[in-house]
């Protein structure tokens, strides 16, 4: 999937010379968290968000610190953050150069943008012109249709058993020649040895992924290298619990 798949197309934006009081009223109007800052020539100048306006002398949230931490800062951040605190236009408190994608970037640059440059929502251009926006929620949304997409299989457990294995041997963090797999009616048993305890999660996991899977049951016991400690499923310790005082019964 690329941007262009996933973007919202109806993008609000505000200008650089638009009022504190305007944007955040337009925010609270459309419930949105940030908005491209454009120029009347059409040209992105910026991004504004709900966090630029945290730190506001209307809330008394301004930074204040010790007389000599502020000396260390220096004069230059310190206006800066006068500027953002009490800055009356968009353009007085927006973060310049915001981050951008094309329709043609792949889905997964702009997770990584996402990540890397810890922002929420990132521009979608057309040459200097937006065209969309993608925001967390965006994601969210090619999640649930591309789940919805994936149609129920009717794998035989041969084929599902096979394909399981086949999993997990791709997996660099999956100890396969360790775990044994068995199914019956699309019920998937997980048997073996894990060494850590996130290996056994992430080959339910790995299981529960597989089409036709219906279930996925472990028994998988994770060892710990360094002590040779052993330590049982505790799901699989409360089904054997059960199954004891059934035929107890």
């Amino acid at each position: 999937m690329k941007a262009g798949d996933v973007m919202t197309r109806h993008v609000v934006s505000v200008r650089p010379e638009t009022s504190i009081l305007d944007m955040a009223q337009l925010m609270l109007k459309d419930r949105i968290s940030g908005l491209p800052v454009i120029d009347a020539d059409g040209t992105l100048v910026g991004v504004v968000t709900e966090g630029d306006c945290l730190r506001r002398t209307e809330t008394k949230t301004e930074k204040s610190r010790p007389r000599w931490l502020e000396f260390l800062m220096g004069r230059d951040r310190l206006a800066s953050e006068y500027i953002h605190s009490h800055g009356r236009k968009v353009s007085e408190v927006m973060t310049p150069d915001p981050v951008t994608a094309t329709e043609d970037t792949p889905l997964d640059e702009v997770v990584h943008l996402m990540e890397t440059r810890r922002v929420k929502r990132i521009l979608v251009l057309r040459g200097p012109q937006v065209v969309g926006i993608i925001a967390r929620a965006d994601l969210l949304h090619a999640l649930a249709s591309t789940v919805r997409e994936i149609a129920p299989s009717e794998a035989d457990d041969i084929s599902i058993r096979n394909q399981v294995f086949a999993d997990l041997d791709r997996q660099s963090w999956a100890p396969s020649k360790l775990i044994n797999v068995t199914v019956r009616s699309g019920t998937v048993d997980l048997w073996g040895v894990v060494l850590a305890p996130n290996q056994r999660e992430a080959a339910i996991v790995a299981a529960e992924n597989v089409p036709g899977v219906k279930a996925v049951r472990s028994h998988l016991v994770w060892v710990e290298p360094m002590s040779g400690m052993v330590m049982e499923d505790p799901s699989d310790e409360v089904a054997g619990k059960r199954t004891t005082t059934d035929e107890a019964a």
